[in-house]
């Protein structure tokens, strides 16, 4: 892997994280009280998210365009580590022990897919 690949792996990867604990603010700011459409329209956090996430399709794609799919979207896996610590981090949610060890079977199962090419 090149280092422009390698580069764009890791911000492909921590956008999309980024997006999904901005995701999770968003939902946390919705009240019951008011209508859904004016807890989408000014919920300040979602369209950061939804900004967040056209970033990291646009850096998939670029990724795309140096690196074959069959290698890089196991990578993209790499995100189901960094969001239960990122949500542990930014959110104060639970890091269990056994977000953890999935966390490192999938980053073997990603060494694995990847690994040896």
């Amino acid at each position: 892997m090149s280092l422009s690949q390698l580069v764009l792996v890791s911000l492909t990867v921590l956008t999309m994280s980024a997006g999904q604990i901005l995701f999770k603010l968003a939902a946390r700011g919705m009240s019951g009280s008011s209508s859904w459409v004016s807890q989408i329209v000014l919920n300040r956090y979602l369209w950061v998210a939804l900004l967040v996430y056209l970033s990291a399709t646009a850096l998939w794609v670029a990724l795309l365009r140096q690196m074959p799919l069959h290698l890089a979207y196991p990578l993209v896996a790499l995100a189901f580590f960094f969001v239960p610590v990122l949500g542990h981090w930014f959110l104060d949610e639970p890091l269990r022990w056994q977000s953890l060890l999935g966390a490192l079977v999938i980053v073997l199962g990603v060494w694995i897919s990847v690994g040896w090419e």
